[in-house]
C-alpha cells in the first residue's frame, strides 16, 4: 500500500503527463479545426480553446466557495491570471519569441484590461454581490457577441489562406483530438491540484496559500500546456490568444457564475496585494504587447523573473 506522500507524488506526475499529452491533442485538433474552417489560430484561442482550459478555474472556484470560503475561490481566479501571464507566457515567450497579432492587440487585449478593471472597482468595498455578477456575465455575453460578429470581418492574409483541397471542413476526428485534449487537461489539472494540495497541507502550509498558488497554479497548467505546446509548434497565435482570453473569461465567467451562486467576500488582504497585482500584471504585459508587437525572450525572462517574485512574497 502506497503512503499518502506516495499517492500524492503519484497524482502529481499523473497530471503532469495527462497535460501534455492533452495539450499536444488540444493544439493539434485546434488547428487543424482552424485550418478547416478557415479561421485564425489566434481566433480560435482566444474563443473555444481559452474557454475550454478556464473549466479547472471554474471547477475550484465555485467548490472552493461553497465549501471553503469565497475568498479561497477569488484567490484562486487571481492567482491564476497572474500565472497566465507571469508564468504561462514567460515560459512560452522563452521558449520562442510571441507575435501579437493586430487583431488580439485591437479586439481582444481591450476586453482584459477592461474585465481586470472592472475586478478592482467591483471588489473595492470588499464584496462582489449577484448584482455584480450578473453585469460580468452581460459584459462576458456582449465579448462573445462581437468576436463571432467580427471572427470573419478580415479576410485571412494570402500565405495562411488554406488550399481549396486543404480547406475540408469540420471533420469527426478533429473534433475527438479536441474533445480528447480538454478532457485530459481538466483531468491532468485535478489530478496535479489534488496531490499538490495534499503535499502542502501535510507540510503545515494554510488552506489560504494553497489557494493562492497550488490550485492558482494548478488551474493555470491546461493554458501553461497548451501554450508551451502552440509555441513549440510554431503555433504562437494560440499562446496568445489563449491566456488573453483565459484571463477574460477566468473574471466574467468564472467570478460572474460564483458571484451569482453566493457572493464573494474579498478580504483587506486581497484588496491590497493580489487585485492591484493582478492589474500590475495586466498593464506590464499590455505594454510589452504594445511595444513592437511581440513578446521577447527578454520579455518572458522579465515576466517569469515577476511572477516568482510575486510567488515569493505569499510565501508564510
Amino acid at each position: 500500500m502506497l503512503s499518502e506522500t506516495g499517492v500524492s507524488l503519484l497524482l502529481l506526475v499523473a497530471g503532469v503527463v495527462a497535460l501534455y499529452a492533452g495539450a499536444e491533442l488540444l493544439v493539434a485538433g485546434a488547428g487543424r479545426l482552424a485550418l478547416g474552417i478557415g479561421l485564425r489560430a489566434a481566433t480560435v484561442g482566444v474563443t473555444v480553446i481559452a474557454f475550454a482550459t478556464t473549466a479547472p478555474e471554474l471547477f475550484v472556484a465555485t467548490i472552493g466557495a461553497l465549501d471553503v470560503s469565497t475568498d479561497i475561490g477569488l484567490g484562486a481566479v487571481l492567482g491564476s491570471n497572474i500565472a497566465n501571464v507571469g508564468l504561462v507566457l514567460g515560459v512560452a515567450a522563452l521558449i520562442k519569441p510571441l507575435s501579437v497579432s493586430e487583431t488580439v492587440m485591437k479586439r481582444h487585449v481591450p476586453f482584459m484590461v477592461f474585465a481586470a478593471l472592472l475586478l478592482a472597482a467591483f471588489g473595492v468595498n470588499g464584496r462582489i454581490g449577484r448584482l455584480e455578477g450578473a453585469i460580468f456575465l452581460l459584459v462576458l455575453a456582449g465579448f462573445t457577441a462581437y468576436l463571432l460578429y467580427y471572427v470573419n470581418a478580415d479576410p485571412m492574409p494570402v500565405d495562411e489562406t488554406p488550399e481549396a483541397g486543404d480547406r475540408d471542413g469540420v471533420s469527426a476526428r478533429d473534433l475527438a483530438l479536441v474533445g480528447g485534449g480538454l478532457l485530459a487537461l481538466v483531468v491532468g489539472s485535478r489530478w496535479l491540484v489534488a496531490g499538490g494540495t495534499d503535499l502542502l497541507l501535510e507540510l503545515g502550509f494554510s488552506e489560504l496559500f494553497v489557494g493562492l498558488t497550488v490550485l492558482a497554479l494548478g488551474t493555470s497548467l491546461p493554458e501553461l500546456a497548451a501554450s508551451v505546446v502552440g509555441a513549440v509548434r510554431g503555433e504562437t497565435g494560440f499562446a496568445i490568444g489563449n491566456v488573453v482570453g483565459s484571463n477574460i473569461y477566468n473574471v466574467l465567467a468564472v467570478l460572474g457564475i460564483v458571484a451569482l451562486i453566493t457572493p464573494i467576500e474579498i478580504a483587506p488582504s486581497t484588496l491590497r496585494f493580489e487585485l492591484p497585482m493582478l492589474v500590475g500584471f495586466t498593464v506590464l504585459l499590455v505594454a510589452m504587447m504594445g511595444y513592437g508587437r511581440r513578446l521577447s525572450r527578454l520579455d518572458g525572462a522579465t515576466l517569469l523573473a515577476a511572477y516568482l517574485g510575486f510567488v515569493y512574497l505569499l510565501l508564510p
